[in-house]
């Protein structure tokens, strides 16, 4: 397998360093965040001088490490490798989530004693430290409050898109193909076909579906399969836990209630494998409790799911495109643009939907996925929404074929994938 690197990972730990803070490197498990932190941030620091044993690496999930998975023993054992008072040291510690058992979960004052190790640490000026996680309840919900504001949290995702094209070494058309269905998990690209969907298959039964069912305690982890392929099955159409209830009780599926589904909801959130849209009204400057939109953070995960089966481009295009804007940093939301229209005769209020609005500090911008706009009735539906919306912020249809750039005259630009994608800089063209 070549090594594919992660410039924009690899530059926000290197920025990083030394900042007086815990560094919590987040993703779902087999992003990558292993090789970011044990291969490329470490071949860095050598490349800058560190000597080998002033950079201490421990694999929590690893069978050899299981006896530092008592936080003493790991307290202990850092305390051992970094006693000289002179020297400067890297603690490179990598699922930390194992550190930390089912039983703890259900009571936090057990589990703070982890989180008590690593502050005590960061007291000792020599040391320099940075953990991995596959759980974000753990490691970005309650690091910010257990770490008392020395957490510095960068996610990491699966290979976005500019990153898999350059690894794939074919056509941008083959290789966006291949992304769509295949996703971008690191380990993915370079495998033959039967292979790929094997891999993808197993990661998920045997990875993440086991990982949530044991942290959690679920008993019955065909309810949490069954929801995560309702999920796959619905990705960029507006959902709710009631409206799953619902559906599986129609198809006489038993025993996962609205509530149970919300919980499931979140732990799958919780171990990154989804990710959630709020609605947000735009000319009313307010969010929209429900119902929500989820997509998932690798294709390929979410076609392994459905066994390959439903290969929808329009959807899974719109799913690309929400995981690239939040590649790029951005806060993304659905948007709910209300208008008064007429119909037959009558007066009425109606809502058109905006794929995305994407914020980035003072930045923002309204994204529409379109597959194809083959005609004047197809563009006036998609621009309906944006041309509706009472601001000046930049207005853009991103559409699949390999078209040029171009604005219509209503100020909307109108881009390619491709050009959306591997272009940094798309979205101020």
């Amino acid at each position: 397998m070549n090594t594919i690197d992660r410039p924009i990972y690899l530059k926000k730990l290197i920025s990083k360093m030394d900042n007086g803070m815990i560094k919590v490197i987040t993703g779902i498990r087999r992003c990558g965040k292993s090789f970011l932190l044990f291969d490329l941030f470490y071949n860095y620091l050598l490349e800058q001088g560190i000597p080998e044993e002033c950079i201490i690496r421990i694999a929590l999930d690893d069978v050899e490490n299981e006896d530092l998975l008592d936080p003493h023993v790991l307290s202990k054992y850092i305390s051992d490798h970094t006693k000289d008072s002179a020297k400067h040291y890297y603690v490179l510690l990598d699922e930390i989530q194992f550190a930390i058992t089912r039983d703890e979960l259900k009571n936090k004052d057990t589990y703070v004693r982890l989180y008590g190790v690593l502050n005590g640490l960061l007291r000792r000026k020599n040391i320099d430290v940075y953990v991995t996680g596959s759980n974000s309840k753990l490691l970005s919900t309650d690091v910010m409050t257990e770490f008392r504001g020395r957490g510095d949290r960068i996610h990491i995702a699966p290979l976005a898109f500019s990153e898999y094209y350059p690894a794939y070494g074919g056509t941008k058309e083959d290789a966006w193909n291949d992304y769509l269905m295949y996703g971008g998990m690191p380990y993915v690209v370079s495998l033959p076909v039967e292979d790929k969907v094997k891999y993808l298959t197993e990661l998920h039964k045997e990875i993440y579906l086991k990982d949530i069912s044991e942290r959690y305690g679920i008993s019955n982890s065909s309810g949490m399969d069954d929801l995560q392929k309702v999920l796959a099955s619905e990705v960029s159409s507006l959902t709710n836990p009631q409206k799953i209830a619902d559906t599986f009780k129609s198809a006489g599926v038993k025993g996962i209630s609205a509530p149970t589904i919300k919980d499931y909801i979140g732990y799958l959130q919780d171990a990154h494998l989804i990710q959630k849209a709020e609605r947000y009204n735009v000319k009313g400057r307010k969010y929209i409790s429900t119902p929500s939109k989820y997509y998932y953070t690798d294709p390929g995960l979410r076609n392994a799911l459905l066994g390959f089966r439903q290969f929808e481009k329009t959807h899974l295009m719109e799913n690309v495109i929400y995981n690239e804007l939040v590649y790029r940093g951005f806060s993304v939301d659905v948007g709910v643009v209300e208008i008064n229209t007429t119909d037959n005769g009558k007066k009425v209020r109606k809502q058109l939907e905006i794929d995305f609005i994407a914020n980035l500090g003072s930045q923002r911008y309204y994204i529409q996925s379109a597959y194809a706009i083959p005609d004047k009735e197809k563009m006036e539906q998609e621009q309906a929404s944006l041309i509706s919306v009472p601001d000046s912020f930049k207005k853009i249809i991103v559409v699949e074929s390999g078209m040029p750039l171009w604005r219509n005259e209503q100020g909307i630009t109108i881009m390619n994938i491709y050009e959306f994608l591997l272009d940094e800089d798309s979205l101020n063209k």
